[in-house]
């Protein structure tokens, strides 16, 4: 018995070990970003890793210097088009997650398919054509454009969200339906009270996608520094003319993009791994 436990608190304390390890090692390029954005040297690489010199110039002058970069502007923009998908992928990942969960249709087995073969595509496939279209219509060097791009898709994210309902018994919905609900009042006062943290998961995820992305924002913003969003902005500070004046000032609004997304992740996180994971109604 006692070489058991010895087996078993050698066993934890090499898990342990392990966790520490591969957390410091997560941890080390956010802290190398942080301690960048306080550097006061110029330059892009140091053979150093604490600053010589600590200051938080960079953060102001990222704030306040707009002449070749308005990093306010595209703060402002960024938030503007993660708000407005972040309302609208929610409503009609939960619409539609909902739908298939329980209604019964003839084609639902197929559309349930198709868009799990669909999102085997990667997106990058389709830019040319979204370019075109989103062209024709004038759409291009638009924020409402963008949103349109990160929306469109948004009934392809079902997934998670129809298991979450999957798991709340359907005789709530028979219940409510005997008393006289329709399906529009069964959804919104039966079952999106009890959906709180797959709704949580999804306006996290609908609202973080947008911080982050570059691809589709400079295939439609290239050219239009007022309509960049923070990652198109932020790749233009470390070109090559620009790495060496600009790299600290860079870190710094890095850290500013990433902090949002951290600090809404674990005041909520709670609901977050709940949304994940699924729940069931006792």
């Amino acid at each position: 018995m006692n070489r058991q436990k010895g087996k078993g608190r050698y066993g934890n304390t090499a898990v342990y070990t392990l966790l520490v390890l591969l957390s410091a090692f997560w941890v080390f390029p956010f802290l190398y970003l942080v301690m960048q954005s306080f550097r006061g040297e110029p330059g892009v690489t140091t053979d150093y890793f604490f600053p010589k010199v600590w200051t938080v110039r960079n953060y102001v002058e990222l704030w306040t210097d707009t002449q070749f970069f308005n990093f306010r502007k595209w703060y402002l923009n960024t938030l503007l088009v993660s708000l407005a998908v972040a309302v609208i992928q929610s409503a009609v990942v939960l619409s539609t997650s909902y739908a298939l969960s329980r209604l019964r249709f003839k084609m639902r087995r197929p559309l349930m398919n198709l868009i799990l073969l669909l999102g085997m595509f990667p997106g990058f496939m389709s830019m040319t054509a979204v370019y075109f279209v989103l062209k024709e219509l004038a759409l291009t060097q638009s924020l409402v454009g963008l949103v349109i791009v990160y929306t469109a898709g948004s009934a392809m994210q079902y997934y998670i969200s129809k298991g979450f309902f999957d798991t709340l018994p359907k005789s709530l919905d028979e219940a409510a339906r005997i008393d006289g609900a329709n399906r529009h009042t069964v959804f919104f006062k039966i079952i999106l009270p009890l959906a709180k943290p797959i709704i949580v998961y999804t306006v996290l995820v609908a609202f973080t996608m947008p911080w982050g992305e570059y691809m589709y924002s400079s295939l439609l913003m290239l050219g239009n520094s007022d309509k960049f969003n923070v990652a198109l902005g932020l790749q233009q500070m470390i070109t090559r003319e620009n790495s060496y004046r600009y790299f600290t000032r860079f870190c710094a609004g890095a850290v500013c993009v990433s902090l949002p997304n951290a600090i809404l992740f674990f005041l909520l996180q709670r609901y977050y791994v709940e949304g994940v994971t699924g729940g069931a109604v006792k």
